[in-house]
């Protein structure tokens, strides 16, 4: 959510270290001055989510008291839900959306939409994000309209963001998830959206796995094996970069069981991992079934 007070945008750099995957970057860099109150809080906010992106969920709830401005409290009930029991968290967040005093809020709605997803449940994501009001809202309609294969209307919510700021990060960032959905010749047009991130920015493990994907999709697993083990020395217990790690030496028929371990010691419920479980038991079963 981008200040609306005129003058210099003091929360760029913050802003575009942390859609970026620069999270300690972000944190670090954090101590901005003369921030007015409404650029405060969102600076905070960009500061919490980036220690739940390392996993410093704790600490964000630690941090986060009752008297902090909505946006915060609903950043610190996405760390309560990520680090679990998750139920609680589901619950309050329900009470939180009927309440017609801050439902409306663009960070609660977010937040929404962020743990919907997280549930699968996408048409009650779309319920508190699809009308829109900031690119980060807009963003995340694009992700879960590609996570329901609907390219159509992710399309739309992309044509959307390119007519308020076509070169905004995360409309770029939404340009290249959609071409990588799209497939075929997009995915070279998503290939140089991440080339054009690692020459303007610091390189991190989001930008490299996104050149990696599209490498994979060019067949060229040689290329994608070096960026994603590139990716696996900046935060070796990373889901995507083991995921990732896991396909590419699968089409470049290498042992994956060392990733595979990492992936299901780090993320037990990470998808591939569950899949992997899933196949396992349908397969001792057969076993058993013809002994």
């Amino acid at each position: 959510m981008a200040s609306s007070t005129a003058g210099p945008d003091h929360l760029f750099g913050l802003r575009s270290s942390f859609h970026l995957g620069a999270y300690q970057t972000a944190i670090n860099n954090s101590d901005i001055p003369n921030l007015s109150p409404e650029d405060a809080v969102e600076r905070d906010s960009l500061v919490y989510r980036s220690y739940i992106a390392l996993g410093s969920y704790q600490l964000v709830i630690n941090e986060i008291d009752s008297s902090a401005p909505t946006p915060l409290q609903a950043i610190k009930l996405l760390a309560i839900y990520l680090s679990g029991p998750q139920e609680s968290a589901l619950s309050s967040l329900k009470e939180w959306l009927g309440d017609v005093a801050i439902a409306n809020n663009p960070v609660l709605r977010l937040i929404a939409g962020i743990i919907y997803m997280h549930e699968q449940d996408y048409n009650e994501a779309l319920k508190h994000t699809n009308s829109g009001g900031t690119m980060e809202l807009h963003a995340l309609n694009v992700q879960i309209y590609l996570k329901m294969h609907r390219s159509d209307y992710a399309e739309k919510q992309l044509k959307i963001m390119q007519q308020i700021d076509e070169d905004h990060t995360l409309t770029q960032l939404a340009h290249a998830c959609f071409n990588l959905a799209v497939g075929g010749a997009k995915i070279q047009e998503a290939y140089l959206i991440f080339q054009d991130f690692s020459d303007k920015y610091q390189m991190t493990g989001l930008i490299l796995n996104g050149k990696a994907v599209c490498c994979m999709h060019m067949g060229r697993f040689d290329d994608a094996e070096g960026l994603l083990l590139e990716a696996l020395n900046k935060d070796a217990k990373d889901a995507e970069t083991l995921a990732n790690l896991i396909v590419c030496n699968l089409h470049l028929g290498k042992s994956s069981s060392r990733f595979f371990s990492q992936l299901k010691l780090s993320h037990p419920d990470h998808m591939l991992g569950k899949r992997s479980s899933a196949a396992e038991d349908r397969f001792d079963r057969a076993v058993q079934s013809v002994a």
